[in-house]
């Protein structure tokens, strides 16, 4: 269901009182740390799917009673079975919808332009949400397009409103989630809005290049490149990426292609790694790709936003979130389909003080996108009276390749012990499991 915005405002008012409440007890001072609190995992985005599971072997049992967030829409029963068709293994759908409609507009905004020249694509991919024709499948949007008009597309992920300037959804849809028998509980699943439709880009775009009858444009077909992570601390994010991108590709090319040709699909590895994915861009741009789909993680995009823009590629993330993104210097040629930190850092607020927490840590991933939604989660925390004496902030450096050894959390663990935690949010992606096992080593009592 949806929470309204006042009801996450009385989510907030709440946590106030508490800590009143508590203050009014008979003392005015920070409640004492204790040993033996009963703790409440929460978690974020790659932690929050039912793979994670896996990651902790046979202690699958610690993630019960674990809570989160993650960007997401409610799903329609036909999409589902359409990602189906492609994988009939996948168990999560994670950044799908952001995944297939990024190769949508990405496609649509080349028919639009009339040409496979990555820095007209760009031009365009903004206006394809906005303020045009409504259409709401690759067939019927890339006919309009063909005719010349200008089209709004609605997808999967793209529901309320279009892109801002800086080619990010203005408005988007968080979906809570629970973890019930090692696997997340559907019947638990709320959705949450959050955005700004009037933050929707207003701008005209260049005018659409109509397309005859028959006609091939010189310098089709448009060549998209994948920079999933197929491999790496993401890796179980990427089969419903993967499964998304391939079944846009079907759809666009099942309603007859982009510029008269069939779209050609390569399939590239980000690695989570910075450079098994500047080898994969490098190999997009010799292969002639117009477009690449991914990084995965926004660290990963601003390790190879540098080389793209050098070889004047469109670079298209479904999932990076990393705020800072938003103001990157990308030439205009850097977009994404998921929304930034900045509309996720309340909503993941919002599921903590529901449980009426006292003293809260927040462990995150070393790098832009743990730092980055750390601070913004502290950040409202800290507008209704969650001070550093109750917020306490850690990170860990993640594994720089597969190779090498596992988080050590050890010691970090008994900070939290110690610091009397009752709830610890957890930023990272499959190498996060071992913050958990490390809590339970250090005889930190999770609460199921």
């Amino acid at each position: 269901m949806l929470v309204s915005r006042a009801s996450r405002a009385a989510i907030f008012a709440a946590g106030a009182a508490l800590l009143l409440a508590t203050s009014a007890c008979g003392s005015d001072q920070p409640e004492e740390a204790a040993t033996d609190t009963l703790v409440r995992l929460y978690g974020t985005d790659a932690n929050m799917m039912n793979s994670y599971a896996g990651e902790l072997k046979d202690r699958a049992n610690l993630i019960n009673g674990m809570a989160g967030t993650t960007p997401m829409m409610p799903l329609s029963a036909s999409f589902k079975e359409r990602l189906h068709s492609v994988d009939p293994k996948l168990a999560d759908y994670t950044y799908a919808a952001e995944s297939y409609d990024a190769v949508v507009i990405s496609a649509l905004a080349a028919q639009l332009a009339g040409t496979t020249e990555p820095a007209a694509i760009a031009k365009q991919i903004v206006g394809v949400t906005n303020d045009g024709e409504r259409c709401e499948d690759p067939a019927t949007c890339l006919e309009l397009a063909r005719q010349g008009l200008d089209i709004e597309y609605r997808g999967v992920s793209l529901t309320r409103s279009g892109f801002t300037d800086a080619g990010e959804p203005s408005t988007a849809s968080y979906a809570t989630l629970h973890f019930d028998h090692e696997k997340l509980n559907d019947g638990k699943t709320e959705f949450v809005g959050a955005g700004d439709e009037s933050a929707a880009s207003t701008k005209t775009p260049p005018r659409a290049k109509k397309q005859r009858a028959g006609e091939k444009a010189k310098d089709a077909p448009l060549v998209i490149g994948g920079l999933l992570p197929k491999t790496g601390d993401l890796a179980m994010a990427y089969p419903q990426m993967a499964a998304a991108a391939a079944l846009a590709i079907q759809e666009i090319n099942a309603g007859g292609g982009v510029l008269g040709e069939p779209v050609v699909w390569i399939e590239g590895d980000d690695g989570t790694n910075p450079k098994v994915a500047q080898a994969t861009v490098a190999s997009h741009v010799r292969n002639g790709v117009h477009v690449i789909i991914g990084a995965g993680a926004s660290g990963i995009t601003r390790a190879v936003l540098p080389d793209v823009v050098a070889a004047g590629r469109v670079l298209f993330s479904p999932s990076n979130t990393d705020a800072g993104l938003t103001t990157a210097d990308d030439q205009g040629l850097y977009f994404r389909t998921a929304p930034p930190d900045t509309l996720q850092g309340r909503a993941l607020a919002d599921v903590i003080l529901r449980d009426g927490p006292h003293r809260i840590v927040i462990v995150a991933r070393k790098d832009s996108y743990g730092e980055g939604l750390q601070e913004k989660v502290r950040a409202e925390l800290d507008r209704v009276g969650f001070g550093g004496d109750r917020v306490k902030l850690l990170t860990y450096v993640p594994p720089a390749d597969a190779d090498a050894p596992p988080v050590d959390f050890s010691n970090a663990a008994k900070e939290i012990k110690d610091f009397g935690a009752d709830a610890v949010l957890i930023i990272g992606f499959g190498e996060s499991a071992a913050v958990i096992t490390a809590l339970d080593d250090a005889g930190v009592q999770l609460r199921h």
